[in-house]
């Protein structure tokens, strides 16, 4: 038998080689018999979108649940604060896009890390003495939740772990666990206003520990941390000698009684990639423009990290660059008064939200400090026929077309999240109707034990 290598279809270097042997017969030369696989399709989905999962969406697209056809529906469920118009962006804001759009200077690529003037503009707007931030700190990206995506992936590994708060904002265990990263979840204590309850905090390090997500101010809670608090946080991670992702896309968007502390303001040794953007403060969600800012003055992420974050950022090819060409005005023409509008809105909203349901029986709100949510207890003692949140609030659509997001999607069951952004009469409203609901369910002690009983 005779036996010839037969190149096919190759390039490059590396062209494809086939072996064939041949019986030579005579006359002709025959292939000899040669095994082939028969070609069938095979097409799966990959692992790492079985492993994506968002609890948000999982439990709301399972809520097969009609609002009242009587009652017009308000949602307080969405994080948006543009849905009902009552929360515009500024003038200058829209402008600073026109002109952008207009020069037709951002029509093409810009670098995956963002335009060199764009940097430093965000470096401009966040750099201060205690937390000094040059162009080189800054990573430009496609909104806060993909910040949140690169610093995760250039921080851990597939099994390695990260801590995560409870209750938390639900896309960083989405991610997480799409990386192959597994989710630890440390508690916030809403008898402290949802401060990090630090002791359990702590005993979830391991040596497999990446780094500790700290959102401050929070979603789903409207908390924010003291500056002391911080400091308990930021001693925790220096001991353990774990870093700190800050997400602190709500950063600045705090109630006037209260401070707000960027986290790499307070430490010189702890090592921090901060993720924020425009989304929230500035009310253009849709524009998808966030950052990272890298805080590492002892050097400990090194080259090595700056690097991996520039390679990842390249797997998309950087943010809009309309948004980029209109960022430094953005950034530093919007009037003073434009935010203080917005956080008074809130203000009002989450004064007005609390008040009214305070005076619910069955119900516990936690007054928020910040951002644009409120977290609620249902004491589910007095609400017995209700197995659980979720059905609290299915019950709240079906009967009174009001919905609210149950605590469930955030791993804190038997609370829901109350959105703030809402005109002033659509939250007087919501609440009239949770009351009205409440009061037509709520057991009292002896109430709830016959019906206990009766099951």
């Amino acid at each position: 038998m005779d036996s010839y290598l037969i190149q096919v279809n190759g390039h490059g270097d590396h062209a494809p080689m086939l072996d064939v042997h041949l019986k030579n017969t005579g006359n002709t030369i025959s292939p000899g018999k040669v095994k082939s696989r028969k070609p069938r399709w095979a097409v799966r989905a990959s692992e790492m979108s079985k492993k994506t999962y968002n609890p948000v969406r999982a439990i709301v697209d399972s809520m097969k649940v009609e609002p009242n056809p009587k009652k017009t529906m308000i949602s307080l469920s969405l994080g948006d604060p543009t849905v009902f118009g009552n929360l515009p962006t500024n003038d200058e804001v829209t402008r600073a896009m026109k002109e952008a759009l207009d020069s037709g200077q951002y029509n093409g690529y810009a670098p995956s890390v963002g335009y060199q003037s764009c940097r430093e503009a965000v470096a401009a707007y966040y750099t201060c003495p205690e937390a000094p931030l040059t162009a080189q700190d800054v990573i430009l990206t496609s909104g806060c939740s993909q910040a949140i995506e690169l610093a995760l992936a250039v921080l851990a590994n597939p099994g390695q772990n990260i801590l995560v708060p409870r209750p938390g904002f639900s896309l960083y265990k989405t991610l997480a666990l799409s990386m192959g990263i597994e989710v630890k979840l440390y508690n916030l204590l809403p008898e402290k206003a949802w401060e990090i309850d630090l002791e359990h905090l702590e005993s979830l390090v391991d040596e497999k520990t990446a780094c500790l997500i700290v959102n401050n101010p929070s979603n789903p809670c409207g908390s924010v941390f003291s500056k002391s608090h911080l400091q308990e946080i930021l001693a925790v991670a220096s001991r353990q000698c774990v870093p700190i992702l800050a997400d602190e896309i709500y950063g600045d968007m705090v109630f006037a009684d209260c401070k707000y502390e960027p986290i790499a303001t307070l430490s010189t040794n702890v090592p921090i990639l901060s993720c924020g953007g425009l989304a929230k403060r500035w009310l253009v969600p849709g524009w998808r423009m966030g950052w990272i800012l890298i805080h590492d003055r002892r050097d400990i992420f090194g080259n090595e990290i700056r690097d991996g974050l520039v390679r990842l950022s390249q797997r998309i090819l950087g943010p809009c660059t309309i948004v980029q060409g209109a960022l430094e005005r953005i950034l530093h023409r919007t009037p003073p008064e434009f935010y203080h509008n917005t956080l008074s809105i809130l203000k009002s909203n989450a004064d007005l939200c609390y008040a009214a349901l305070s005076a619910i029986p069955g119900l516990q709100p936690v007054r928020p400090a910040g951002a644009m949510y409120l977290m609620v207890e249902i004491e589910m003692e007095h609400f017995p026929e209700f197995e659980n949140d979720v059905e609290f609030t299915e019950r709240l659509i079906s009967e009174q077309s009001v919905f609210c997001l149950p605590a469930t999607c955030f791993e804190y069951p038997n609370f829901f999240r109350v959105v703030i952004t809402v005109p002033e009469e659509m939250i007087l409203e919501a609440c009239s109707r949770i009351q009205e609901f409440c009061e037509m369910h709520y057991q009292g002690a002896e109430g709830a034990q016959d019906l206990e009983c009766d099951k």
